[in-house]
């Protein structure tokens, strides 16, 4: 029995244009966007004056609003919370809750506006028993994995686009050629 396809179009569109719509409407929607990636982890070793080394641990979350509207109530958990500092700087406090942990409490974060906080710490405390999570009253903030990369000039950008785009256009006409030559076109 042949498939009618005319049929098939006229059942898929309507699913097709309402995923269509709502992964539209997401992106062009005016909503906060939290993201945040842990900057660096470092541990020094501290001789004080008596000549007693001491173990210095530091670490940094980096919390940025990439969305289009401002994140209110923006809350970082912590199990064990030591001593930090924020900045840029920037109004806060510091709730205790019923189990023991500690949240910072960040009123506002604007739309592209970043803060980083730097935490300070003693072993045996490590990096992996500070944050707990961090979330805004729109949502849970997302981490995103970040490497190291080299920033090119804009011209080497441009150009390097240039020849791509040169490339493309060399290879779609290549293969318009061949597919001419073996008259399928």
């Amino acid at each position: 029995m042949p498939i009618d396809w005319v049929v098939v179009a006229t059942l898929a569109a309507p699913v097709i244009a309402l995923f269509a719509g709502i992964w539209v409407n997401r992106i062009g929607e005016n909503r906060p966007i939290l993201v945040f990636y842990y900057g660096h982890t470092s541990a020094f070793k501290y001789t004080t004056q008596t000549g007693n080394k001491v173990d210095i641990f530091t670490h940094t979350v980096v919390l940025t609003n990439i969305g289009r509207k401002s994140a209110s109530d923006i809350r970082l958990g912590h199990s064990v919370l030591p001593d930090f500092v924020i900045y840029p700087s920037a109004h806060y406090s510091v709730e205790d809750l019923p189990d023991g942990s500690r949240d910072i409490v960040i009123p506002t974060l604007v739309p592209r506006e970043q803060i980083v906080v730097s935490y300070l710490y003693f072993p045996p405390t490590t990096w992996k028993q500070i944050n707990t999570s961090i979330k805004s009253k729109e949502g849970f903030a997302r981490q995103v994995p970040v490497l190291l990369q080299q920033q090119y000039p804009l011209s080497f950008s441009v150009i390097a686009a240039i020849l791509m785009f040169v490339g493309l256009v060399t290879l779609l006409y290549l293969l318009y050629e061949w597919l001419h030559r073996i008259k399928i076109v």
